[in-house]
Order: structure tokens, then sequence, then C-alpha cells
């Protein structure tokens, strides 16, 4: 598949994704990209979260493929067994957000996440009714290598681990994030 083939929904996190963050700069250059944009981003609610996805899934004219970054792909594990089957052609996972261990994080824009009121955790453990790649980081301040490990043998994704990158945002020096979109074109051409 080629990106004009989908309908490449963009998944942020908590506290969304900035201007210059791959997923804003990837949304604004690739023609079929739209953002699945939420309520709140810094007071994320589980339900309303997945269901904002459940809708753009359903709106697509093309097959789905969801670009899911942190907390995004929280919401896409808890959206999976809601969303009908075969529906989506594949998720693009990114430095996933271990909600599970949400105390660990630090704080974001003087937020901190609120893992009790949120309903985030716990992590499904089931696999996703899709085709999935996970790409973690060894020194994610939000989910560990180990654990990342768990979440892709869990969902049943192909894990890529890589390397030292942080949490794979603007933070960490990923605003182009050439890697990574030429990973995402492997990856759509497996869906073919």
């Amino acid at each position: 598949m080629r990106t004009s083939d989908v309908d490449i929904l963009m998944i942020p996190g908590w506290s969304s994704s900035g201007p210059e963050h791959w997923q804003s700069r990837w949304e604004r250059n690739l023609k079929t990209a739209r953002r699945v944009e939420q309520d709140d981003w810094f007071n994320p609610i589980r339900d309303k979260w997945v269901a904002r996805i459940a809708s753009a899934v359903a709106q697509a004219t093309r097959p789905p493929v969801l670009v899911a970054h942190s907390l995004g792909v929280a919401a896409v594990a808890h959206a999976a067994s809601k969303l009908p089957p075969g529906l989506v052609a594949g998720a693009f996972l990114v430095a996933p957000a271990d909600v599970d261990h949400a105390q660990a994080w630090p704080e974001t824009a003087g937020y901190t996440f609120a893992k009790d009121r949120s309903g985030f955790g716990p992590l499904p453990a089931s696999p996703l009714t899709f085709p999935a790649t996970l790409i973690a980081s060894a020194n994610d301040p939000y989910c560990s290598p180990e654990r990342a490990r768990v979440l892709a043998g869990n969902w049943g994704a192909t894990l890529v681990e890589a390397g030292e990158v942080g949490h794979i945002n603007t933070a960490s020096g990923h605003g182009p994030w050439p890697e990574g979109l030429l990973r995402f074109g492997a990856f759509l051409k497996g869906l073919a």
C-alpha cells in the first residue's frame, strides 16, 4: 500500500503533538493524513478518546491506518476490540505510554497524568485485531524497554527497538523524524 491508498489517522498522546512534532509534520505533508482530535488533551478520558478513534475509523473512505504516539498508543490498544474486524488496515505505534506505571512519568506542561481518573489502565493484554508495528526507545521516560517488549508481545505487534532516542517527540529531537517516515513507508508496503 501507498499513502494515497489509505486514510492515515494521526492519534497523538497526552498533551497532543505540537506543530513541530513529527505527527504534525506528517499530517501537513501526507495528503491522506488527518488528526483524530480530542476534547481535552491534558485530562484524557479513555472512553471519550476511544469513541473519537472509532468515529474516525468509521468515517474513513479508504482503509484506515492508525499512527499513534504515546498515550495515543494506549488509546488504540483500548479501541481495538471495539473496531469492526478487518476494517483497520494496520497500526504504526510509536513510543507507547505505559499507563500502568504512570506514577513514574515526568510532569508535562505543568500537568501530571491522572491515572485513576483517566480509565486508561490497565492496558489491554489481548492481541490487536490488525497488523501493528511498535517502535520503542531504550530510554523513554514513559515506558521501559522491557515493558515495551511485553506490550508488543501481548498485542502481536512487531517490535522495533530504536535505541536511546527518548520519547520520540520534539523534545528528544524528533521533529522531522525522517527515519520514522522511512519505517512507516516500509510498514505500509508490508500491508499490501
